[in-house]
């Protein structure tokens, strides 16, 4: 890379952090005139939160968003950013910072949400089918197990092992990317470990059904 350019992965770090900051969820209720998520259910500023203000459509735009704001950055540094020598790995650790600023937004305090939709975008600006496969994953657990936040847990462990399994049979893949997919990976968890706590006490709420008592 020209060493007048060598600023560039930087930058595109930072801006991908800065627009993963943007707690959609937190924007479209106030928009919507709903509460803040952050006063009521698990506070978490997240689309499944803000369904539990009844109002189906804000969770729907927040959900949406939420995931654009992770494959937005990726993109931009995918159209733009190869004639300036901006390849695959760039492109990975952009959007890591994007998932990184959903989870800590700058503009919010530092308390955003636990960051699936936002690293399902990530996820399908760094390869469609790599998102389409991980989705599907996630996909598959929810229907089967009703649970929102083992399906998310799954996605989470499968996300740089199919990476490696789609690349790997070629006898390639990007270093930088199998370990901004890890780093993900490892964050999803570690903000999930309520979850994992309840899922072990047979408390964690199922898809559809009532919040268990714990």
């Amino acid at each position: 890379m020209n060493s007048m350019y060598a600023y560039l992965p930087v930058a595109a770090a930072l801006l991908g952090y800065l627009i993963g900051s943007l707690s959609f969820a937190v924007i479209v209720s106030q928009a919507m005139g709903l509460n803040d998520p952050r006063t009521y259910g698990s506070k978490n500023p997240g689309a499944t939160n803000v369904l539990r203000s009844g109002s189906k459509a804000a969770a729907v735009v927040t959900l949406l968003l939420d995931a654009a704001k992770g494959w937005l950055p990726v993109a931009l540094v995918h159209w733009f950013g190869q004639p300036y020598g901006l390849g695959e790995g760039t492109m990975a650790v952009t959007g890591l910072a994007a998932f990184v600023g959903h989870l800590y937004p700058v503009f919010f305090r530092f308390v955003g949400g636990k960051g699936v939709a936002t690293a399902l975008g990530v996820l399908l600006g760094i390869s469609p089918l790599l998102g389409l496969a991980v989705a599907g994953t996630w996909l598959a657990m929810a229907w089967f197990f009703r649970y929102s936040s083992l399906a998310s847990l799954t996605a989470a462990i499968a996300a740089p092992i199919c990476y490696v399994l789609a690349d790997g049979l070629a006898w390639y893949f990007n270093k930088s990317v199998l370990l901004s997919l890890s780093v993900m990976s490892l964050l999803l968890i570690y903000r999930h470990a309520e979850n994992i706590g309840r899922l072990a006490r047979g408390t964690e709420s199922r898809l559809g059904g009532k919040k268990a008592k714990s």
